[in-house]
Formats: C-alpha cells, structure tokens, sequence
C-alpha cells in the first residue's frame, strides 16, 4: 500500500471580512480576501486495501468521528465509489479556534491527496463542491490561489498578492465560529465592494472585519490583546503596522512589508505582553511569510 507522508496545510488569513448580508438559510454572505501562510500542519495517508478510514493521531479533544479530514475522506470515497481506505494522521501547528482555517485546510489536502493516492480522477471544481460539503472555508484551500471571496466563502477569484511577512498572535482563547457569526448583535449589512476596490499592494489595511466587534466583546482577552498589539506598535508613527483579527478570531495579525519590520513588530509585541495589564499571555507568536499559493496547487486538474 502507497504511503504520501509530509503533506503540507497551509493556514490562512482574512486580509478584510465583510458581512454583507444573509440567506434564508442563515448563512451568511461574505466578502473577504484569503492569503496562505506558511504556517502549516503535517499529514501523512497511508492507503488501506479494507475500504477503513481511520485517524491515528490528530487535533485534542476531536474525536475522529468529528474530525474534518476523517469526513473528508468518507465523503471523496462517496462521491466516487472508491474502495479503497486511509489512515491519516495530522500533526497540528495551527492552533484551533483561532481563525486560521486549520481544520478546512486538512480537509481540502486529504481530498486533494486521496484524489490522487486513490486516482479518482476528480478535476478542482469537483473537488470544490465536494469541499464546500464540508465547510465555507474548505474551498479556497482546493482553489489553491490567494483569493477574493463571495458568497458564503465559495465564489472565489485569484488574487495577486504581494510578498508580506505577518506576525500571528493567539491570546489564550479559543473562539468558536458559530457562536460569532450568531451573535444577533454582528452587523450584517456592510456595503459590498469590488474586487478591483481591493489594493492588494497597498500599505495599511483595506475595509475592516466585522466579527471583531463581537469576537472582543465576548472573549474581553482578545479585545485585550489587540490593544496591547497596538500600542506596542503605535510608536512607528504612520508607518506603524495595524493590528486585524482573522475570521472569527482568536488569533490577531500584523502585515508587515519585510522580514525586518515583522522582526521588530514580533519583538515588540512580546515585550508588551510579558509586562502587559494583567500578564497577559500569548498562545502563539510568530512571524510567517505570506505565500503566493497552495504548496499542492499543481496536484489538482482544472
């Protein structure tokens, strides 16, 4: 039996989140622009000749049943009739509740891979569909480009995106999605924009997340975290980068436009946490570089 073993997932970031609106169904509508991040689990698939899909290790207190990547395997072998089974481990970097898509992106790279361990055949925009089954946030790691986003997250189109550097900080929270984008005080009304709005190479932030508002209000260590962020940083006058959180939170970011500065943001930022109000903590700092696109993007047709 053939073994993919190193299989990169990327996370990714909502550069801007706006809600514009919601369906009868109570999704929401979005518009967003996703960006990958080196930041990144670990897979390995060992293909099984019984038809079994099972996880050997994966993400805390998520039990295999509910894993995405375990459904994400279940659903391909569906969608095909494929015989054939897997066993998956995932070795997790991207922290969980934290708005980086960590469990989408494990997701989209087992369809992406069991497509082509199982030779299924599948061309990208099935596999998109099939992705969308799973998750809002699964597609985009099947497209495999950088992308400006619509609909619930599915109508994506490439966008190109200048090389950034990002310092990601998670505060001690874990915020759950649903609870968010729930919340019946979130604005749900944003005027919608276009793509060719978005200055991809322009310093500084386009628009604003709309989920901060709740995310801060409810989880007060976030809204905590992103003041001391920002006056950690306020000193750099009006080149200061700002301080945005991505999806539903916890984790909060900063764009850089070299290693250098996201150097010096990332220093900064940990002095003010160590001596911040309260001692706060931080779960996670770290300096990623942006990617231009799916380390696997040329491992899907179409």
């Amino acid at each position: 039996m053939q073994v993919l073993r190193d299989l990169p997932s990327p996370a990714k970031l909502n550069l801007f989140l706006h809600v514009v609106g919601r369906r009868a169904d109570g999704y929401h509508l979005l518009q967003t622009a996703f960006r990958f991040i080196d930041l990144q689990d670990t897979l390995h698939l060992r293909e099984r000749a019984d038809g079994r899909v099972l996880r050997g290790s994966g993400p805390d207190g998520v039990p295999a049943e509910q894993d995405l990547t375990v459904r994400a395997a279940r659903l391909l072998q569906e969608a095909t009739g494929c015989g054939r089974g897997v066993e998956i481990d995932v070795e997790k970097r991207i922290p969980m509740g934290g708005g980086l898509g960590g469990g989408s992106s494990d997701a989209a790279t087992v369809l992406i891979a069991l497509n082509r361990l199982w030779g299924t055949g599948l061309d990208r925009g099935a596999l998109m569909a099939l992705a969308l089954r799973l998750g809002a946030d699964v597609p985009v790691f099947v497209f495999g480009r950088n992308a400006f986003a619509e609909g619930v997250g599915e109508e994506l189109a490439p966008l190109a995106l200048p090389p950034r550097w990002y310092v990601v900080a998670q505060p001690d929270a874990s915020v759950p999605t649903a609870e968010v984008f729930g919340a019946p005080e979130l604005t749900r009304n944003t005027p919608r924009v276009k793509i060719t709005d978005f200055p991809a190479g322009a310093h500084g932030f386009f628009g604003r997340n709309d989920l901060e508002a709740v995310a801060f209000a409810r989880y007060p260590q976030v809204g905590q975290a992103h003041r001391l962020m920002s006056q950690a940083l306020a000193n750099a006058g009006a080149d200061a980068p700002a301080v945005r959180m991505s999806g539903s939170g916890a984790c909060l970011f900063v764009e850089c436009h070299s290693r250098q500065q996201a150097d010096w943001a990332h220093d900064r930022i940990a002095a003010k946490m160590r001596v911040g109000p309260g001692g706060l903590q931080l779960k996670l700092l770290r300096t990623c570089a942006g990617l231009e696109a799916h380390p696997l993007q040329d491992w899907v047709a179409g």
